[in-house]
């Protein structure tokens, strides 16, 4: 491409932005603590301020709501977890490095690339000192007896590992101080046992018995991988709070004058639904609803952690979700219990729809936020990065989080109703791919972009395609949020701006301005 052509795609990058310089740099002492809580396959519909109609007390989000800035236009920017814990942690759509699927099991090596500036590393670099606990999903290298990495995923890739080897490129190798979680999906995907900075300290030695776990219609979902002794299924959530917590006082005892940025990546809810047994039976909907509701619990025992330790007006505390809900899940939930994950959206996780993956997004940050607010905002969850950066000050080079936003005079109330994203890119695990303009929605495919509707357990959920001829997606969702009429061959000159315009992002690497 000549440089004429770079510096148009350049200037028209800029043109469409709006406005992302960072703020001023705050001193040391004026920048806040961060806690970043994704939970896992948790729905739109699944939280009660989102969703009137909810079967499952949420009252701790609810109150996180009340005290800070609730949006409602927010998305993971995948339809499934790998891809967009990858986007969080960089601010780079996922799709650009070309990777389709998930990891499970010994999977790797990590996606995020040796030397690319990670969400924790600049805030390390501003002098924080960062932590991940929970569920990692990026990919992690592992190796055999003969120093070989592990490639197989399933079961007899974790029989080949060496675990007297460390792991070379884990969270502790990506900008994060400390890392104590799993390696994939912790109650699902073969390699049962827990991480501690670059090792596994208690190795599985035996293939788990699923007879004695609980059997409902939302625990099948759990592979016959191998297990180690100190991991339980039903525990795994109340070991990442107690490792988060013990990470909160430590630092709060040692380094009082240095902030942290804490991200903790609950197992909840993801299937299968082992609730912990304190909360078995607490909800009127379910194993599933149960589960949501210890989620709900944990935030709120993160929160009770930062007012003992003295520091909660000083934290600002953001919540979200990787993706929408399972099928299952939502199936199941609206047969027997009368509750949709993901209402008032059609779709769900895997979904290029909206209930793929519009997800809530609550922020809480005393004094700065304010409380009690709604944002109808677009906004992805690749903006964390950019955000982070203006909030404290960091310089974002042109190379780093080429996705991502600064949301920060949204979450001030100072952007007004001016939006900042134009522009928004979606992917799912197959990288079908989608972009939205306002409230014009193109997807650059037919069909979801991952479930199978003609499955007959999704068969009664399936919605018929107004233009069946098109090959691909348009809606407009200020007039059909749901998305039943396909305007594809209605509106050609707005197909074709768009489609030109998400080629545009995907060959020029980037669909944030140039800084």
């Amino acid at each position: 491409m000549n440089r004429i052509a770079l510096i148009c795609i350049a200037t028209g990058l800029l043109a469409v932005a709006g406005r992302s310089e960072p703020a001023a740099a705050p001193s040391i002492g004026q920048l806040p603590n961060i806690l970043f809580i994704l939970a896992d396959d948790l729905g739109y519909g699944d939280v009660a301020c989102y969703n009137p109609e909810s079967k499952v007390p949420t009252p701790n989000l609810d109150r996180v709501a009340a005290e800070g800035m609730r949006f409602t236009d927010a998305h993971s920017p995948a339809t499934v977890c790998t891809p967009t814990r990858y986007s969080i942690l960089t601010g780079r759509m996922e799709f650009r490095t070309g990777m389709k699927g998930v990891f499970t099991g010994a999977g790797g090596p990590c996606l995020i690339e040796e030397g690319r500036l990670t969400l924790p590393q600049m805030l390390r670099d501003k002098g924080y000192s960062t932590a991940c606990i929970g569920k990692w999903h990026i990919g992690m290298s592992f190796f055999d007896k003969e120093g070989k990495r592990i490639t197989d995923q399933r079961l007899e890739g974790v029989r080949q590992i060496d675990y007297t080897r460390p792991i070379p490129d884990g969270p502790v190798h990506r900008g994060f101080d400390r890392f104590f979680g799993t390696v994939c999906c912790p109650t699902t995907d073969w390699l049962y046992a827990f991480v501690d900075g670059d090792r596994i300290p208690v190795p599985p030695t035996k293939v788990i018995d699923r007879s004695t776990l609980p059997k409902h219609p939302f625990s099948r979902d759990c592979r016959p991988g191998m297990v180690a002794d100190n991991f339980n299924h039903e525990e795994v959530d109340l070991v990442f709070l107690r490792k988060s917590q013990e990470f909160l006082e430590k630092h709060v005892k040692t380094n009082p004058d240095k902030p942290f940025f804490l991200y903790h990546a609950m197992q909840a809810v993801h299937l299968p639904s082992y609730p912990a047994k304190q909360f078995q039976g607490r909800t009127q909907a379910g194993p599933h609803g149960d589960f949501i509701f210890e989620m709900d619990t944990i935030v709120g025992e993160l929160l009770k952690t930062l007012e003992e330790l003295g520091v909660a007006n000083n934290t600002l505390v953001m919540f979200a979700s990787d993706n929408g809900p399972e099928v299952q899940s939502v199936i199941n939930m609206r047969q027997a219990y009368d509750h949709d994950g993901a209402r008032p959206w059609r779709g769900v996780k895997r979904d290029q729809w909206e209930g793929g993956h519009r997800t809530p997004f609550i922020v809480r940050w005393p004094g700065k936020v304010p409380p009690g607010t709604t944002s109808d905002q677009l906004f992805s969850l690749t903006d964390v990065m950019a955000t982070c950066a203006g909030i404290t000050g960091a310089a974002l080079p042109n190379h780093a989080a080429e996705d991502s936003y600064n949301m920060l005079p949204v979450l001030l109330g100072t952007q007004g109703e001016m939006p900042v994203r134009r522009f928004m890119l979606e992917q799912t695990m197959s990288l079908e791919m989608s972009i939205r303009d306002g409230h014009w929605k193109y997807l650059d495919h037919k069909g979801s972009g991952g479930n199978n509707y003609n499955h007959p357990n999704l068969k009664p959920y399936a919605t018929e395609d107004t233009d069946p001829h098109a090959p691909g997606q348009l809606y407009d969702l200020e007039t059909d949020p749901t998305e039943i009429m396909n305007l594809y061959s209605k509106h050609p000159e707005i197909v074709n701006r768009l489609k030109t315009q998400l080629e545009t992002f995907k060959s020029s690497g980037r669909s944030a301005p140039l800084r």
